[in-house]
């Protein structure tokens, strides 16, 4: 059971982060309003967010008793915890935090960043060189590691759908955006179609 529930999400509906609260969101049936916000232009967030998230940064959830949260991934935990979405095993809960620190570190930071230069920034022509070389080194690591981890396995925690697997979902799901082939990774595939078929499931754009 909720602490407290959210009432408002300030979102971007083209960011992964946000996605990812978007979908638990709509899983848990939990309804809730939104503010968008957008990803380019960064002008007018100190007056938006700056008394809610001092990273400025979506998604940021309100709840009901007015306390705000943020980090796509915290925000993930906060929801989930006590329900199906997270682990009761202390194990498996590590292993699930593992997985989004992956996320977080070693994933998003290369497909995410190749997406947003690509498919939503205002000079994709800067993303050229050395910037590209290292995203696409170390978003295929990522996908690396995870097409070994999934190879035998249903989802990435304890064969149960988690937290994780809609950290990991949300960017790899769009990967090609950033230029990234899946065709190597035919457990990553499959795993992206199981996720896709769990009840409640919502696309990005909807």
């Amino acid at each position: 059971m909720l602490e407290a529930l959210p009432v408002l999400l300030y979102n971007s509906a083209v960011s992964g982060n946000c996605y990812k609260v978007r979908l638990l969101l709509a899983q848990l049936g939990l309804s809730y309003e939104t503010v968008d916000v957008s990803v380019v232009d960064r002008s007018g967030r100190e007056e938006l967010l700056g008394e809610l998230n001092p990273g400025l940064r979506v998604p940021t959830l309100v709840l009901d008793d007015g306390r705000p949260l943020g980090e796509s991934n915290a925000i993930l935990w906060y929801l989930g915890d006590g329900t199906s979405y997270v682990p009761e095993d202390a194990y498996e809960r590590a292993q699930t935090l593992q997985w989004m620190f992956f996320e977080q570190y070693s994933h998003e930071p290369y497909i995410a960043v190749a997406r947003f230069w690509i498919a939503y920034s205002e000079s994709p022509e800067e993303f050229v060189g050395g910037r590209r070389e290292r995203a696409l080194k170390g978003g295929y690591a990522a996908l690396d590691a995870m097409e070994g981890h999934l190879a035998e396995r249903t989802f990435l925690v304890g064969e149960t759908y988690t937290v994780a697997d809609i950290s990991l979902y949300a960017y790899t799901h769009v990967a090609h955006e950033g230029e990234f082939d899946l065709a190597p990774y035919p457990a990553i595939r499959v795993w992206l179609e199981r996720v896709a078929s769990q009840p409640g499931h919502v696309a990005i754009d909807a």
